[in-house]
């Protein structure tokens, strides 16, 4: 969290013998320290005189007093009320002033330099960060947050310009998707708990231990280099400014997803109930296994024995159940106080988080289409249709401490966080078809369970020196993650005209699932910088360094499971029930066994490292007044290392470098003052997109829910026979350009208008594709070069100019526009033109993956403050995002676009009590009934579904009570 402080240099004028009155002058220049820069507007009260000033654009103020003792009150945007006490004004006397506990002797024109500490959690605070920074950022405080009813994150983050989600969960900054945005946990890197991901799950971090979040969407030298969207960091609530003790309670009903009796779920552990439960799923056997039960000689050996042994482990549910469905409930107790010493402000924060939550999504489909062989057919064949139900039950406990020190010159921060996630999923769906090519009707079980952890540990501190000229910023940070996916169950059959049921190769075998992913990141940096005089103006040299290392451990392991001369009833419990393991009445032809191929060589088990490590320098220079030029560079080092193999043993590779990278980055950023409220900001800056530790990989990685194989980018994507090679294995990193400019104008408190443009530049952009030999996967490859040029509005404006009856309402409002554009690659090209229908053109260009061609984000507040309105606080607020290419199409493969999901929400909550210590609020999510949708869509043919999830309304209701 950054620490921000304002002096007051108070000059104090005798009277003159030429004076024509006793009056006095209390004369002072106001400014923030850790910046250097003059605060003008600050209003500065001599409290019960109803007399004062505003400091001009120097940051000087003057008042004008009687001879007397005078108490003064200091406000301003973002900071802080500082109240100066007793301060008394004689003529041609030397004053005493007692400041924040300085005590200070003060004679005409000696300095007394008093510290507050700066606010980060308002929405002023974040507008006076937004107005004053070097960098072109938008945010959201945990003021916020509150307003806006928002728990986590991830629905928090909607509400910022230019930021959109996907499964509201995962960034997108400028419609650009999730590959080219960065997560930041106070300025440190944290990794993601989603393997199938490259961004952090933001609905993991409560809003509760979020102090606020700032994006960033320009480069700079101080800031990593691996982006192009934006780069969004959180910062902790490491300490309370008072003492504060909280609890609140909350539930939610869905009627799509609550008190349904045909909801789906499954035998489960306690343990699920806290997100501890992997415990309960162990595998059965890790070694020694027996690959075939064909191939044991005598049934009753010990090799036998040990294959019953393992066969009689398995849990032997693997049929969804029906049951009750409940509602959603949190729980939050939060503890936070500072204490006050001669010399150093010590604070602490703890918080302690629990949700809850069920959903249920009826006739949800899945589905895959492709074009027609005969090229006059415009309408898509079904390859394969998914269509049912499933149930979740997600559980998300976390915690944090969060404890400071602070001196004169120095603080210390540290925060402890530790986030356990539980997951567990049971459907049953109707089939139709298979895209390996089989015609059949039938139905499919599964039960699935995900567990995530991630904590971690920061800790950071600052100093000033040599009069404040100098400072050091230092941070480090260790990270521990784990994702576990014990037991995965899917079981598929066919049904036969006759009514019989039947497991075999037209339907798939049965599987059951073990994934594991273990990662540990540890980072730590240093910030060096200098305050000078350049061209007679204040300036600012800065450097530093950082290094990081992560490395990752995957494992993923499948017993097939197979099922001989055993009359089936359709009931897949009876797959392992004890009658009809092998030997099935001693038969050996005859019974349930398994396959295990990761024995004893598993092409998808790796372990992949990273070690980076980078140093800048920038200079923020003011060459004539208002005008700032902040120019820099930043060098980084990157090595990811690989050891795994490919299914046939082709490619085998032993911590072998993958990728290797030396890439220097400049950026120069322009702020030009066109008044004390506007600015003009232009900004140039070099980034880079590398592929995560997944994308660089042999690893197959299936979804049984959806049916859905990722590929690792190694791969090789190729029809040898017809001579085509969609996809070498190359995979390498992508270059950016960025160009931005923007022009913004505060405009009165909490009031803001700005309109930015930008221009990107992608050199080699990555994007996840259908792959072409290997029905339902799909490959992050390397695409033709790209741009995306935008536009963004974003507008904060009470209502009060239309009529004061409306000051208590404001508008928010951020749009984001956008077009993209990829060139074909030759294979690509071929490919559409080979596929296209009759009288259908082929550009060259297409839409970027990912990008969306517009976002939304709108909201209408009311805050009240007389009466029953009094702390009543109402609030509507709108996200869509534009129709987005997913997955681009390949051979027979049509494109797959998102459709616009309306997020319609409303907050209502209000404090009472005598010392407003209640609160109570009513949220209402997706009043519009939005389903989430994705379509197949092709040349004059209708839209297919590519799936298709109904969200419900959800009624939230919440109390807290501060003690």
């Amino acid at each position: 969290m950054r620490v921000h402080f304002i002096y007051i240099t108070l000059l104090f004028i005798s009277l003159t013998s030429v004076s024509f009155s006793q009056n006095g002058f209390i004369n002072g220049v106001i400014g923030d320290e850790t910046s250097g820069e003059k605060l003008p507007g600050v209003r500065v009260m001599v409290k019960d005189h109803k007399i004062g000033a505003y400091s001009d654009l120097d940051g000087a103020f003057s008042i004008s007093v009687g001879s007397g003792t005078y108490d003064l009150q200091v406000t301003y945007m973002g900071y802080d009320t500082l109240s100066i006490e007793s301060v008394t004004v004689k003529s041609n006397e030397t004053i005493n002033l007692e400041l924040l506990n300085v005590r200070a002797q003060v004679s005409d024109f000696e300095e007394v330099v008093v510290s507050a500490k700066r606010k980060t959690n308002t929405e002023n605070a974040i507008l006076s960060l937004k107005q004053k920074s070097s960098k072109m950022i938008d945010g959201m405080s945990s003021a916020k947050f509150k307003k806006t009813g928002d728990s986590d994150a991830g629905a928090a983050m909607k509400r910022i310009p230019g930021v959109s989600l996907s499964d509201g969960k995962y960034i997108y900054i400028r419609g650009i998707g999730d590959r080219y945005s960065k997560t930041l946990l106070s300025g440190l890197e944290v990794p993601g708990l989603d393997p199938d991901r490259n961004t952090v799950q933001m609905d993991i971090f409560p809003t509760k231990m979020i102090d606020n979040i700032v994006v960033y969407k320009a480069a700079s030298a101080d800031l990593p280099a691996d982006f192009a969207g934006g780069i969004v960091d959180m910062s902790l609530n490491s300490a309370a400014t008072e003492k504060t003790r909280s609890i609140s309670m909350s539930t939610s009903y869905n009627p799509n997803f609550h008190l349904k009796d045909n909801y789906l779920t499954y035998e489960k552990s306690g343990a699920d109930v806290l997100a501890f439960g992997k415990n309960s799923r162990e595998i059965p056997a890790e070694n020694n296994i027996p690959f075939f039960a064909q191939t044991i000689a005598d049934p009753n050996g010990p090799e036998a024995k040990r294959y019953q042994e393992i066969l009689g482990s398995f849990d032997p549910q693997l049929a969804a159940m029906q049951a009750n469905s409940l509602m959603d409930i949190g729980l939050d107790a939060n503890v936070g106080e500072s204490f006050k010493k001669k010399g150093y402000t010590i604070g602490y924060n703890l918080n302690v988080s629990y949700k809850n939550q069920t959903k249920f999504f009826e006739d949800a489909v899945y589905s895959r289409y492709g074009l027609a062989s005969d090229r006059d057919k415009n309408q898509l064949e079904v390859r394969e249709l998914q269509e049912g139900s499933y149930g979740e039950n997600e559980v998300l406990l976390s915690g944090m401490l969060g404890l400071t020190l602070s001196t004169a010159k120095s603080s210390y921060n540290f925060n402890l966080l530790h986030l356990q996630n539980g997951t567990s999923t049971a459907g049953v769906f109707d089939y139709q078809n298979t895209d390996q090519g089989a015609v059949f009707s039938g139905f499919q079980h599964n039960l699935e369970y995900a567990e995530r952890a991630l904590t971690t540990a920061i800790i950071s501190g600052n100093h000033r020196f040599a009069n404040d000229d100098w400072k050091l910023s230092w941070a480090s940070s260790t990270s521990l993650s784990s994702i576990d996916n014990p037991d995965m169950r899917f079981t598929r059959y066919e049904v036969r005209n006759d009514g019989s049921y039947n497991i075999g190769t037209e339907s798939g075998f049965p599987e059951r699932i073990w994934r594991e992913l273990n990662e540990i990141n540890t980072s730590a940096k240093a910030d060096l910088e200098k305050k000078t005089k350049v061209f007679g103006n204040d300036g600012l040299f800065k450097v530093g360094a950082i290094q990081s290392f992560k490395r990752r451990d995957f494992n993923i392991r499948s017993f097939q499971i197979n099922v001989r001369n055993v009359e089936l009833t359709g009931n897949p419990n009876e797959l392992f029930a004890e009658e009809n393991l092998w030997p099935y009445n001693g038969d050996v032809s005859k019974g349930t066994t398994f396959e295990a191929p990761f024995m004893p060589i598993n092409p998808n088990k790796f372990e992949s490292s990273v070690f980076s490590s980078g140093a800048y320098a920038m200079a923020e220079l003011s060459p004539v007044e208002r005008l700032k030029v902040i120019v820099g560079l930043r060098t980084e080092y990157y090595s990811q290392r690989y050891t795994g193999r490919d299914q046939l043993g082709a490619n085998v590779l032993n911590n072998d470098v993958v990728l290797e990278e030396l890439g220097f980055f400049p950026s120069m950023n322009i702020v030009y003052a066109v008044a004390e409220n506007q600015n003009i900001r232009m900004s140039y800056g070099r980034t880079t997109a590398r592929p995560s530790f997944k994308e660089l990989s042999y690893s197959e990685i299936l979804d049984p829910i959806t049916g859905r194989t990722f590929v690792g980018g190694l791969f090789r994507d190729a029809n040898d026979v017809l001579g085509v090679e969609y996809w070498d294995g190359n995979l390498v990193s992508t270059s950016i350009h960025n160009f931005d400019l923007r022009w913004e104008i505060f405009h009165g408190r909490g009031q803001t208008f700005s309109i930015s443009g930008f221009y990107k530049m992608f050199n080699n952009p990555i994007e996840v594709v259908q792959f072409a030999t290997q029905t339902g996967a799909f490959q992050p490859r390397n695409v033709g070069d790209g741009t995306v040029l935008g536009l963004e509005f974003e507008g904060r404006q009470s209502l009060e100019f239309i009529s004061k009856k409306l000051s208590k309402f404001s508008l928010a409002m951020n749009v984001t526009l956008t077009q993209s554009q990829i060139e074909l690659s030759a294979t690509e090209y071929e490919s559409r033109v080979n596929n296209a229908r009759t009288g259908q053109e082929i550009d060259e260009y297409r839409d970027m993956a990912g990008q969306a061609p517009w976002i939304i984000n709108g909201g209408i507040e009311y805050v009240g403050e007389k009466g029953f309105g009094k702390n009543l606080n109402v609030g509507m607020y709108y996200n869509v995002q534009g129709e987005t290419l997913l997955f681009s199409g390949i051979a027979d493969r049509p494109d797959i676009y998102s459709v616009p999901f309306h997020s319609l929400n409303m907050n209502v909550s209000k404090r009472f009590g005598k010392k407003d210590q209640f609160n109570a609020g009513i949220m209402l999510k997706n009043i519009a009934n939005s389903k989430k949708e994705a379509v197949f869509k092709s040349y004059e043919a209708d839209d297919e579904y590519f799936f298709s999830l109904r969200q419900g309304t959800t009624v939230s209701l919440k109390m807290s009570w501060n003690f």
